[in-house]
């Protein structure tokens, strides 16, 4: 629609219709301190943004709220961005991040390729879209001399840890939506939350903390168990060592691509059709056994060294104490733990600077033992020193610290970061103020477990006496790593299929999944043009024994 003076009856349609457009002759946006009248919130300014790739013309609103000195000596603030489109319509969608947060990542929607949302940004799509950085900067200059644990050291503060966890995200909604009553002049008809990892965890957190604020939350590969998620790391360094003394040759690339071809083997046709997919979950776990993979006396090719097998099944089993007490989740074979993501997080990276070291021996250390640990403990920033953490973590004596808390510390790691319920969900505000929620999660997720995502949603249902497919809904992607990626259709409108949720009372039951073209894990047998349901948990794909594999149409839903 272009902007400018319209007709009255085109003025009408346009009411009508819920987009609102901008005159070009306005400035950028009417919004200034002053008019905001938020205490503690202050506008730095705004600059109108031109269309380009694919987004249109839109206002970009900045500021920070809540400046103070933290206990550690050092500045905080929550910055954000709100990105307001010219073509708006009528929606308001709060981006939350990933990782550490400490960056305003650009307010486009979740994920800056749109997977979730067909492939179209939310901004594009004509959301009014707010993102920060969770109340502290991972560049502070004043955290350099740490290195690779600079990011991390806002966890020090203890004020920094809650805005990280859940404050930030209740500091801003209403922020957001009198920025954007103030320049559209009305407020938004419908409000989103959305994000992916930890930007799944800021969701599935405000969903118990604060549900009246949105009407619904769109929640990827969630880290709603986020601290106990991280002791794996430990755990995880720990049992890779075992196989070698250099973790990054521990599971070769050569040793991951075998893993996953075997399982596909095992697998595959348990959904009906060989297609190179293991959607029927369930079933696999009792088809393959990874001891199948040992190397028989003399045999060389085609199977690892049973060191290999024993770290692949321990880091699978999950972390636990010297009582043998669980401290997080065990995670399920799928054929997409030879993929290349998986390989980043658990082994090695693609990043020289890490000497290629893996994600949960850089960010995972630093993050365990600074923000997760009451009271923190102090890590040197080098890879050497960030792997000699991990291999020093002790499982009975250090595990609990993500429960500790202190005088200065008043709120363990597990209070400020999960779900106030996260261990018997019943999200009774959620459902009382007919919220929807819509979670998805890889099968093959090498960060945070789909089995501890799936226990989640069993234990909310027995809570809900079966009925939670009323308010919140899983979908479980064959083959998919964390937050994209895997071999794996990963390209999917979950964002419609929750509007339409909430706006229209459509329950999503299948959602159609198809390849990203951008994704180098998909193999060349595909056709590019494949296309998948993902199915409401527990059911799963299932071929429906005519037409062609490749097409969405010829599958059904099928319970395990």
């Amino acid at each position: 629609m272009r902007s400018g003076l319209v007709s009255v009856v085109a003025l009408a349609a346009l009411l009508e219709s819920t987009v609102v457009v901008r005159a070009e002759g306005e400035s950028c946006s009417p919004v200034s301190t002053a008019s905001l009248g938020i205490s503690n919130v202050e506008v730095v300014g705004s600059k109108l943004q031109e269309a380009s790739n694919g987004v249109a013309k839109h206002c970009i609103v900045t500021g920070f709220a809540n400046q103070r000195t933290g206990a550690d000596g050092k500045s905080y603030a929550i910055h954000f961005e709100i990105r307001l489109p010219a073509e708006w319509n009528g929606r308001f969608l709060h981006q939350v991040n990933g990782g550490n947060d400490g960056i305003v990542v650009p307010a486009l929607g979740p994920k800056p390729d749109g997977l979730a949302s067909g492939g179209t940004v939310p901004l594009a799509r004509g959301f009014a879209v707010l993102s920060s950085d969770s109340g502290h900067s991972g560049s502070d200059p004043a955290n350099k001399a740490l290195g690779l644990a600079a990011g991390a050291a806002f966890g020090l503060d203890p004020q920094a840890r809650r805005d990280y966890g859940y404050a930030a995200d209740m500091a801003l909604s209403p922020v957001a939506k009198k920025i954007i009553t103030l320049h559209y002049g009305r407020k938004p008809d419908r409000s989103y939350m959305a994000g992916c990892s930890n930007g799944g965890r800021h969701a599935m957190v405000a969903a118990s903390r604060m549900p009246e604020n949105y009407d619904g939350f769109l929640v990827g590969n969630p880290g709603f168990d986020l601290p106990r998620a991280a002791v794996q790391h430990a755990w995880d360094v720990q049992a890779f060592l075992k196989a070698d003394p250099d973790l990054r040759k521990s599971i070769t690339k050569e040793d991951a691509q075998l893993v996953s071809l075997r399982i596909t083997e095992a697998c595959d046709a348990l959904d009906g059709v060989k297609d190179g997919l293991t959607s029927n979950l369930a079933a696999c776990q009792k088809a393959f056994d990874l001891k199948s993979l040992i190397c028989a006396p003399g045999q060389t090719n085609a199977c690892l060294p049973e060191a290999k097998v024993d770290a692949l099944k321990t880091s699978l089993a999950g972390p636990k104490n010297s009582k043998g007490e669980a401290l997080y989740s065990d995670w399920p074979l799928d054929g997409g733990v030879g993929t290349g993501n998986w390989r980043a997080w658990k082994v090695e990276s693609t990043v020289a600077p890490w000497n290629n070291y893996p994600i949960i021996a850089t960010m995972g250390a630093a993050s365990l033992n600074y923000i997760f640990s009451t009271p923190p403990v102090a890590v040197e920033g080098s890879n050497e020193k960030l792997i000699d953490a991990l291999k020093a973590y002790d499982f009975d004596r250090d595990a609990p610290k993500i429960f500790a808390k202190d005088g200065t510390f008043t709120e363990s790691a597990m209070e400020f970061m999960t779900p106030p319920d996260v261990d018997d969900p019943k999200l009774a505000g959620l459902q009382a103020a007919g919220r929807k929620m819509l979670i998805y999660h890889g099968h093959a997720d090498p960060v945070f477990s789909v089995n501890d995502t799936i226990r989640w949603y069993g234990r909310l249902n027995k809570n809900a006496q079966g009925h939670a497919d009323g308010f919140v809904r899983l979908f479980t992607i064959p083959g998919g790593t964390h937050c994209g990626g895997g071999v794996a259709l990963d390209k999917f409108d979950a964002l419609t299929a929750l509007t339409d949720w909430v706006e229209q009372g459509k329950a999503p039951e299948r959602i159609v999944a198809s390849i990203d073209p951008a994704n180098k894990e998909v193999p060349g047998t595909w056709s590019p043009h494949r296309t998948r349901p993902l199915c409401v948990y527990p059911s799963y794909a299932a071929y429906s024994g005519s037409g062609d594999i490749e097409e969405a149409s010829n599958f059904v839903c099928k319970a395990p």
